[in-house]
């Protein structure tokens, strides 16, 4: 579709605020990887690049992934996720979903992170848990190939070298909340959540893993899907219009998060393990939302209902009722849930900037 003249006023204009800001962050990064990194990831729908698709056959239509690919690819975003630009800045493709079946020889690693996966419970498709038993296969299989002679699959030096990137967490908060618990019931299940992320970690260091990237959650509280459902919060609603209880959940996970990364540190002395602070670069997004060029940051690109949200459970991105903004509009959410890849081309910026990391330590530390 054609856009019309104000559009492509407006989009002139966005593209210029959103490429001043790129070259005023910090360390802008260009990789000197000679030898790209083996990733393994695990999480949810914040870095699934096509798990739910692959594994369920779930349907993940278009606009879906029209920015960047010009079809879907399984991720729930129009273009490239965070984990896509962290992979590119490094020199490495795009990570393949481990229950792809077709087009990938996952000699760069794999992807393990499915939607709407949570630490809890346990052994319920596709938890933090199955995620790792799903690698602790995948690298039994790589060996025995290997083994074999295959020149194609990951040895055990390349498991040893590997990235591995864990970015979990926020569901089992949100869908608590969802269950109508109390903030106070759902602080209490915090330990057991990182409980988990710290067993999933220890499994990997004990498997050879020797490297760590570990995101933080977001502010799910700013989350156009959240505010929809929640009835009556006015009174609940921070500066920027977002749910301070949900928030701060956030905030008490992660310190959690970035205390349990300090702890792992001191127990596994040969070991690199980064913490990223997410939650500080998504939340300035959107209380800056328009010195990043951005308009409404409390309103999904792609959904139905219009403002205040334009989301509607009955109604998501994708189906045939839903509406979707036009191409290169300034909106950070994507589908109420997930964000655009324009807000995820600053937001990966930030991260490979090195000022949210703990400790400071570049992502092209871990080339090969």
């Amino acid at each position: 579709m054609a856009l019309s003249a104000s559009h492509r006023f407006f989009f002139f204009f966005f593209s210029l605020a959103l490429v001043s800001v790129l070259l005023t962050l910090p360390h802008s990064v260009v990789a000197q990887c000679k030898n790209s990194p083996v990733i393994f990831n695990f999480g949810d729908s914040n870095s699934d690049t096509g798990g739910l698709v692959a594994g369920l056959g779930f349907p993940v239509n278009l606009p879906n992934g029209r920015t960047f690919f010009g079809r879907s690819t399984g991720r729930l975003c129009d273009g490239r996720l965070v984990i896509d630009f962290l992979c590119q800045s490094v020199n490495t493709s795009f990570l393949s979903p481990y229950m792809e079946s077709l087009g990938s020889t996952f000699s760069n690693g794999a992807n393990f992170a499915v939607v709407g996966s949570s630490t809890l419970p346990k052994y319920v498709p596709f938890a933090l848990n199955i995620q790792v038993m799903q690698f602790l296969h995948f690298k039994s299989r790589s060996l025995e190939l290997v083994t074999a002679g295959s020149g194609k699959s990951i040895s055990d030096e390349g498991f040893r070298g590997a990235l591995y990137m864990v970015d979990i967490g926020q569901n089992d908060l949100a869908d608590s909340f969802a269950k109508n618990l109390s903030y106070v019931q759902v602080i209490k299940l915090i330990p057991s959540v990182l409980a988990e992320i710290k067993n999933a970690i220890t499994v990997l260091y004990n498997q050879g893993g020797r490297k760590f990237w570990v995101h933080n959650t977001g502010p799910f509280g700013c989350s156009p899907q959240k505010l929809s459902l929640v009835q009556n919060h006015s009174h609940n609603l921070d500066t920027y219009g977002c749910i301070s209880s949900y928030n701060a959940a956030a905030k008490v996970f992660n310190e959690g998060l970035l205390h349990i990364c300090q702890e792992m540190r001191s127990e596994m002395k040969d070991a690199t393990i980064v913490h990223v602070d997410i939650y500080s670069i998504k939340y300035d997004l959107i209380a800056n939302s328009s010195r990043y060029g951005f308009s409404s940051p409390l309103s999904a690109c792609c959904g139905f209902g219009g403002p205040p949200y334009n989301y509607n459970i009955k109604v998501p991105c994708g189906q045939p009722a839903s509406q979707v903004c036009n191409e290169g509009s300034p909106s950070i959410s994507w589908d109420g849930i997930h964000y655009t890849e324009a807000a995820n081309t600053i937001i990966s910026s930030k991260v490979l900037s090195m000022a949210y990391s703990t400790p400071r330590i570049a992502f092209d530390f871990f080339c090969g």
